[in-house]
């Protein structure tokens, strides 16, 4: 059946602008690191993507080393685009990214213009696009010098091949030189793409305020901790799920009792726990949007209903204060 997008898809959620730019983003938006790959079903990754759209999920995310095997992702998505989406190509956000192991030899991986350059044209090949909307350097370069990573990017963009470009896991004071490089470029830095969750709070050690200074947006990835944020590891370790079966977390990593209090507090406010962690990421207005990801329709709902829930109170934003700040961490 032909695709057909909600009309009343620009109502379900607010849109943020990146930063000082022209560029709005929704509140949540789909990442597709994992459940796009060639190990799903083509057919679910489909009913994902076309219920995000349908929920104002204007903007997915990737990486040219998304999914299993590397890049097929982006292929996937490829696919659905021009099958489901192609008419809709002009709402849509999509950006990838390059910096992570992609290839052999020594031009397969991090920050030379040669990888940079050479992983986007593959990228936009997969997908079938003529540009992206965000192309993001996705991790810093300790062996390349910084000039040339961002020069790549301000080449991606006035070769038309991406509209705005970005960074990921960049530390604050990388961030503040990389800014300074692409504004004497004349390509501002649109974005920065960190980790950031109630229990990973690292950006507000000085990156928020740097990326206030510049100008630019924050959209936030692993809000949820890999799950640890949610309801599912409350009662034990599932069968199946990521910390049994995921390189990315461990069992040990689960600290039940957090989780157990910071439920009861979501369950004063009407929402689940991986709806106010979300929620929670969203409170600082210098974050523009957060990235979650879905392995089901129905996983994908219950999250971006999170821009329903209601605003913190200062009661609830000191309880979890106590239990996720600095001080707390440190206790645990």
């Amino acid at each position: 059946m032909t695709y057909q997008a909600d009309d009343q898809r620009y109502e379900r959620q607010p849109y943020n602008r990146s930063g000082r730019s022209g560029l709005k983003l929704p509140a949540v938006s789909l990442g597709l690191w994992h459940n796009f790959g060639d190990d799903r079903p083509i057919e679910n990754s489909r009913a994902i993507l076309r219920r995000a759209f349908d929920l104002g999920v204007s903007h997915f995310d990737l990486a040219n080393n998304y999914g299993v095997p590397y890049g097929s992702a982006e292929r996937n998505f490829g696919r659905i685009l021009r099958e489901d989406f192609l008419p809709y190509r002009d709402e849509l956000v999509i950006s990838t990214k390059a910096g992570f192991d992609m290839w052999p030899g020594p031009y397969g991986e991090w920050g030379s213009r040669k990888y940079v350059l050479a992983s986007l044209d593959q990228s936009l090949q997969r997908m079938g696009l003529d540009y992206v909307d965000i192309f993001y350097s996705h991790r810093p370069d300790p062996g390349t010098p910084l000039e040339e990573t961002m020069g790549a990017l301000d080449r991606a963009v006035r070769s038309g091949k991406a509209l705005y470009a970005g960074i990921s896991n960049y530390s604050a004071e990388q961030t503040t030189q990389a800014a300074r490089i692409m504004r004497e470029l004349g390509t501002p830095l649109l974005i920065h793409q960190p980790s950031y969750s109630m229990i990973n709070r690292w950006i507000e050690d000085g990156l928020l305020d740097a990326l206030e200074e510049a100008g630019m947006g924050c959209i936030v990835f692993s809000p949820l901790a890999q799950g640890l944020l949610t309801d599912r590891y409350l009662d034990g370790v599932p069968a199946g799920s990521r910390a049994a079966t995921s390189r990315f977390l461990s069992e040990d990593q689960i600290d039940r009792d957090l989780a157990r209090d910071l439920n009861e507090i979501a369950k004063t406010r009407g929402q689940t726990l991986a709806q106010m962690a979300l929620s929670w990421t969203l409170r600082d207005p210098r974050v523009t949007s957060v990235l979650i990801g879905a392995s089901s329709v129905k996983q994908l709902e219950d999250n971006v209903a999170c821009v329903d829930g209601p605003d913190f109170t200062e009661d609830e934003l000191r309880s979890i204060e106590k239990l996720t700040g600095p001080r707390a961490a440190g206790g645990r």
